[in-house]
């Protein structure tokens, strides 16, 4: 297919079916500061009654000066925030988030509150998507994608080309998701006095998991140089829809691959903060980015991706008959450097 062959836009009904209502979105946001509100009393009554709790969450902090600001800002801000006072919305979230940012320089700089500084970001985290939610509306992850994450084709077509960029990018990639940010929260929970010692055969098997991850990515990148003449990275987008090699059996196998790695990496550093980092950015993900992806594809590849999309899951491989068909023709844009590929022999088809 070129590029001038693209299908009509037939995404804009399919986003509406899928996505809920204001409204609801509202909804959903209220419900989040209600449990919030529930959460933050009951974890106060934790900390008048339990010491262990106080000692875990508030460290050296006064508990008596900590809730005269924080029961009034937090727990009723949240409760009414879930009343839909938007006004309270602000102080709710607005406070969180500063408890956040303090909490993670108090317990580093004094090693005690690790776990406070933990429940705090997750809580800032969680009162600014609802926040934005019940503000908005929606969550505006359309500026994600702008600028130089914005989906663009690849402008070469030359697979050499295409795969030192794609080895690049993966290279940058992994190192800044994969050793940089990881070594930061794990440094951050031992900091915090944290840590979990994990067995050893469980790191051994995050040492397999890593390898069994990295190969299915770099196959899934082979498999968009090779086959849809473009890179995994958004600025440089296959210009051919990739249904062979990994994309034969599930939709997002550079997803599924990058999540089972970061996953693998907190298992074999033994960190569980690493895993729930991999886990968290996995749903963002799916919430925030991958509709756009979706609508990108669909816009320029109209029902070829309809039909794909009808018979591949998006995160469920399923191997199918059909899917062990050979299929030894290459692109006709490329090298004859495709016949080493992976999914050489795993497509259905290929425009």
């Amino acid at each position: 297919m070129s590029p001038t062959d693209k299908k009509p836009v037939t995404g804009i009904r399919h986003n509406k079916r899928h996505t809920p209502d204001k409204p609801l979105r509202i909804f959903h946001g209220r419900m989040y500061f209600a449990l919030q509100a529930l959460a933050g009393a009951a974890w106060w009554l934790g900390v008048i009654t339990l010491p262990a709790v106080c000692d875990a969450t508030l460290g050296g902090l006064d508990p008596l000066l900590v809730s005269i600001i924080d029961i009034p800002l937090f727990v009723i801000g949240s409760a009414l925030s879930a009343l839909n006072f938007r006004w309270a919305v602000w102080i709710a979230a607005s406070w969180t988030t500063l408890v956040a940012v303090f909490m993670v320089i108090y317990a580093t700089v004094t090693t005690e509150a690790g776990l406070g500084a933990v429940l705090m970001v997750a809580a800032a985290l969680g009162s600014v998507i609802a926040g934005t939610l019940m503000i908005l509306g929606k969550i505006p992850s359309d500026r994600l994608i702008a600028g130089p994450f914005a989906f663009r084709s690849s402008h070469t077509r030359i697979r050499g080309q295409l795969l030192v960029r794609t080895t690049i990018q993966l290279v940058i990639f992994w190192g800044v998701f994969l050793v940089v940010l990881p070594a930061i929260i794990n440094s951050f929970e031992d900091r915090w006095n944290l840590a979990v010692k994990f067995p050893i055969l469980v790191i051994v098997a995050g040492f397999a998991l890593l390898a069994l991850f990295s190969v299915l990515g770099v196959w899934s990148a082979r498999a968009v140089a090779n086959f849809g003449s473009g890179t995994p990275l958004p600025a440089a987008m296959a210009n051919h829809l990739v249904v062979r090699g990994p994309y034969a059996f599930v939709r997002n196998p550079m997803a599924i691959a990058g999540i089972g790695q970061g996953v693998a990496i907190g298992i074999f550093i033994g960190s569980w903060m690493v895993i729930v980092y991999a886990l968290v950015g996995s749903l963002l993900w799916n919430w925030l980015i991958r509709p756009h992806e979706e609508a990108d594809l669909r816009q320029r590849f109209g029902a070829e991706y309809d039909d794909y999309a009808a018979r591949v899951s998006c995160w469920i491989p399923h191997f199918s008959s059909s899917d062990d068909d050979s299929d030894d023709t290459t692109d006709d844009n490329s090298d004859d450097g495709a016949d080493d590929d992976f999914g050489d022999s795993l497509g259905d088809r290929e425009k």
